[in-house]
């Protein structure tokens, strides 16, 4: 106690130092006297809590609660918590190069990155981990089990898996790798002269993979771009800047930041010379699109470089700086709010209420303000970027969604790739008319169900005529419907075998051909992209939509 008081009184002292020449008197004194309270409490809770307390477990919560009333972006990184830092501003890490879930009670591996220590000694998804180094993972976490497969590359761990399929028992010695998370998973040509670019993410070196891709597809003869940003969360501004200084004249503005402080009302523009400042572009973007991500769909637009498609992006505004604290740990703190070309701040309003799939949903109109883009085509502000062409994603049914929830679908791809241990090229992967009814007869024996909405609406009819003392006088109808309208999973296995089947294409190609196989899966059956290609092929729609002559 003697040393916590030593060093929370060094602390004041240093903090009154820094306060004073910075704030007033009465700042400065609000930050010490609460500071002061903050240290009288935790010494009283210390000496007579009931139990025994964690400090360091105590006090990280004390500050998670305290950056989380600021933003959701502003967080305190420890020093434990390094390696994830790291891996999320250059990709990598060192580990055995998986995927894991919580499935029940139990941590699954549900993708192995191709190429790494995890695909090279043969685990597989579905397989469970059971022990780490000879203990028990039993009740642990997904993050925790993460923190603990993450180490130096070159270190050896030990795994216990249960395999999938066959539940064998099986014990691995794994040499952890440096592990590096491709900025760019796919690329090709995907129609005539239409090139195709997947960037999953903006870590070091995202322009350099692009540039390599780009290149690539140029020399294939490529005339069109598609650039799919969908479900890239973003990472490093420069990188983004650097991306779209690719096609746009030298000198071009591509984003700017405005914070509280001076040094953070910065311009950044294009500084070196482009690779193509003609090629039609189309950006695809969805709900999971953030940040750097909003940063190019934004200036494509506002630039009238290239359109967009799909659905709003996330609307995630907000530039972190890191910066050091005590004991090797980190502040990520939100200094600043992004700003496109024309003067949109992409930052959702309300950045803490968000549909349950992240989006900002419907903003009031009352809070729109109006843009303008080079061209002088109207846009607007109020949390991410609304595409230029909104294609909404097809809903799934009822059906579709408790196969996807249930592992089902999940299950039976793991069957199949162990009844056939291997397959030539993606093309061969195909759910035949056979296949389907494999699986439709290896979801029947599934104890699984679901209600479509009409069920869940008459439920609450129910409820509220039972409620209004109506039921009586109604229940014999609301019998008769309820049997109108009772789902039948033999019939709906027959209506929405087109979606069933598409799922069970994409996790059956992730199967032999991991992250690349499930994407180009999805390519085969997608209306966002579908839309792209439409107007690439169209130079005149494409041009009436950048109002170009």
């Amino acid at each position: 106690m003697k040393r916590l008081k030593k060093i929370a009184i060094a602390f004041l002292i240093v903090t009154s130092v820094v306060v004073f020449t910075a704030f007033n008197d009465k700042v400065n004194f609000e930050i010490i006297k609460n500071l002061d309270i903050y240290y009288s409490l935790f010494r009283e809770l210390n000496v007579y809590y009931v139990d025994e307390i964690n400090p360091s477990e105590v006090i990280k919560k004390s500050i998670d609660a305290m950056l989380n009333s600021l933003d959701p972006y502003t967080v305190y990184i420890p020093e434990s918590q390094i390696e994830d830092f790291r891996f999320m501003t250059t990709g990598q890490y060192g580990g055995i190069g998986a995927l894991i879930q919580q499935r029940n009670k139990e941590i699954m591996i549900s993708e192995p990155y191709e190429g790494s220590p995890a695909q090279k000694y043969g685990i597989q998804a579905g397989d469970v981990i059971l022990e780490i180094d000879g203990k028990s993972i039993q009740g642990k976490k997904v993050d925790e089990i993460s923190e603990i497969l993450k180490g130096q590359p070159n270190t050896s761990i030990t795994i216990k898996l249960r395999k999938a399929i066959t539940n064998q028992i099986e014990t691995l010695t794994i040499q952890r790798q440096e592990i590096k998370i491709n900025n760019i998973p796919y690329y090709g040509i995907i129609e005539q002269n239409i090139g195709y670019i997947y960037l999953s993410n903006f870590t070091e070196n995202a322009t350099a993979d692009f540039v390599k891709a780009y290149k690539e597809l140029q020399n294939q003869g490529m005339q069109q771009l598609i650039i799919d940003l969908r479900g890239n969360p973003g990472g490093l501004l420069m990188e983004a800047v650097n991306l779209m200084s690719l096609f746009v004249p030298k000198g071009t503005l591509i984003v700017s930041t405005k914070g509280r402080i001076k040094e953070w009302e910065k311009e950044y523009r294009s500084t070196t010379a482009p690779l193509d400042v003609n090629i039609p572009i189309a950006v695809l973007v969805n709900s999971t699109s953030a940040s750097a991500s909003e940063i190019i769909a934004g200036a494509m637009q506002d630039l009238d470089r290239g359109i967009v498609v799909g659905q709003r992006t996330f609307g995630k505004g907000l530039v972190q700086t890191t910066r050091d604290l005590s004991y090797n740990a980190k502040l990520k703190v939100t200094t600043a709010k992004y700003y496109t070309p024309s003067g949109r701040c992409i930052q959702a309003i309300d950045y803490s209420h968000r549909n349950p799939d992240g989006s900002v949903g419907k903003i009031p109109d009352s809070l729109i303000n109006a843009f303008k883009t080079s061209r002088g085509r109207i846009v607007y502000d109020g949390g991410g970027i609304a595409p230029d062409l909104n294609v909404e994603p097809e809903k799934l049914s009822p059906l579709t969604e408790a196969l996807v929830e249930h592992y089902v679908i999940f299950d039976y791809a793991s069957k199949f790739r162990h009844e056939n241990p291997s397959i030539e090229g993606l093309n061969n992967v195909f759910v035949s008319e056979k296949v389907y009814q494999d699986f439709v007869k290896f979801a029947m024996s599934y104890k699984f169900d679901y209600q479509t909405q009409s069920e869940v609406a008459l439920e609450e009819l129910t409820a509220s005529l039972k409620e209004d003392k109506y039921y009586d006088m109604t229940k014999d109808n609301l019998e008769a419907l309820k049997k109108q309208i009772q789902h039948n999973k033999e019939q709906d296995f027959k209506l929405f075998e087109k979606e069933i089947r598409q799922l069970l294409f994409e996790e059956i190609a992730s199967r032999y051909f991991y992250q690349k196989g499930r994407i180009l899966a999805m390519l085969r059956d997608d209306p966002v992209l579908s839309k792209a290609k439409e107007i690439l092929t169209n130079q005149s729609e494409y041009k009436k939509i950048l109002n170009q002559p």
